[in-house]
């Protein structure tokens, strides 16, 4: 699973999924791009991949251990359709 952040394509460092939706570690311009989104209003955050495909996230939480940053998404809604 990947994240879509606005208008980027995000591999993260690593993604787990959760029950209410993925824990992701990010760093660097990822995870900027991330903040920006979540707390700017600079684009949608969205999941690409897996059973979560196409779904919107909100950032739950955030949690910096040692050198990484795991960000906690949780999906709001049914996925988009392709039309």
């Amino acid at each position: 699973m990947d994240l879509i952040i606005g208008t980027r394509h995000i591999t993260p460092d690593a993604i787990i999924r959760t029950v209410t939706g993925v824990e992701a570690v990010l760093h660097g311009d990822a995870l900027r791009s991330l903040l920006d989104a979540a707390f700017h209003g600079a684009g949608t955050i969205e999941i690409l991949g897996g059973d979560l495909d196409r779904r919107r996230m909100e950032v739950t939480g955030i949690e910096m251990r040692g050198c990484e940053t795991r960000v906690t998404l949780a999906a709001t809604g049914a996925g988009q359709r392709l039309v």
